[in-house]
């Protein structure tokens, strides 16, 4: 397979627009795509795709971003990110400083996959992984140990050598304890939703950087506010103006880490009105200021946005 990204915005930098769609095409000659990448490089950035990806980050440290979830990673981390999640990881990197080959990366095509599972009734043990990685795991422990070694041995082998050590892959992870997983983005990102918020999310990542109405993601689920707003809340855990606030901040958290831009034009790039207010939901998301949070680069901050 081939991966074809988007030109990088206004010379490399990233705006605070909706995640790049990255295009995987398929490959005749494998059901998989197997790769490695420098960082920072322009294929590595805040993106999405219909494929599943179970990525391992080999060095450094730095902020892991999926779907409306802002955290930490470290050497080692391993995660499988279901389709069409956005994600992004974030090395703390000096000026000039690049770390080779700091990923590995496996991709595939989860319907293509599941059409095995009426022919071979063992890979049913998969149906459960697949699902929850509607909202990206984090895998750690022992889980963690094993799934990235088994990452390295699918990127050695060709042919059934390959296929064998991708299926020795995917049982070490289908039979992970819970002690070892960790789930990523929220409730609303996970797969039975329900479809009607499935296009509410869309909407609100759509436009992120401009004016999200709750009237308008209420018409677009086919409720009225009142009902919308009472089922968003027991959905989500949030209300919808908070779901948004956080999609806002995490969006910002990724332009502070990322990019040299201003932190008055990130106000407005990621949907707010003024930089007063920006200071203010910023703070209470994350317990900063977005200047603190971009001087932050020693490893040692492990607050959060989700």
């Amino acid at each position: 397979m081939t991966t074809i990204s988007a030109p990088a915005v206004l010379a490399g930098r990233v705006s605070g627009q909706a995640s790049a769609r990255e295009l995987v095409l398929p490959d005749s000659a494998s059901g998989i795509r197997w790769f490695e990448h420098d960082y920072p490089m322009p294929m590595a950035r805040w993106n999405h795709h219909p494929e599943y990806e179970l990525h391992l980050i080999r060095e450094g440290t730095g902020k892991l971003l999926v779907g409306d979830h802002v955290g930490r990673f470290d050497a080692g981390h391993v995660a499988l990110i279901g389709p069409n999640l956005p994600h992004d990881w974030i090395s703390d990197l000096a000026p000039g400083q690049r770390i080779a080959n700091r990923d590995a990366v496996l991709q595939f095509d989860g319907p293509r996959l599941r059409q095995g599972f009426a022919l071979f009734p063992e890979m049913e043990e998969l149906d459960g992984l697949f699902d929850s990685a509607s909202r990206g795991i984090e895998f750690t422990g022992a889980t963690a140990l094993a799934a990235a070694q088994g990452i390295e041995g699918v990127g050695r082998t060709t042919g059934l050598e390959r296929l064998g050590q991708l299926f020795a892959l995917f049982a070490i992870l289908a039979r992970a304890p819970e002690s070892d997983r960790v789930y990523l983005a929220g409730p609303l990102f996970a797969t039975g939703a329900g479809a009607e918020f499935d296009v509410v999310v869309r909407y609100v990542l759509d436009n992120i950087d401009g004016e999200v109405r709750m009237g308008e993601a209420a018409r677009i689920a086919g409720m009225s506010e009142t009902k919308f707003s009472r089922a968003f809340k027991g959905m989500s855990g949030h209300n919808f103006v908070d779901f948004v606030r956080k999609l806002r901040v995490a969006q910002a958290c990724r332009l502070l880490r990322q990019t040299d831009i201003p932190v008055s034009s990130i106000c407005f790039d990621v949907g707010f009105g003024n930089l007063s207010n920006f200071n203010r939901q910023f703070r209470a998301e994350t317990g900063t200021s977005p200047r603190s949070y971009r001087r932050d680069t020693d490893g040692t901050d492990t607050r959060a946005c989700s």
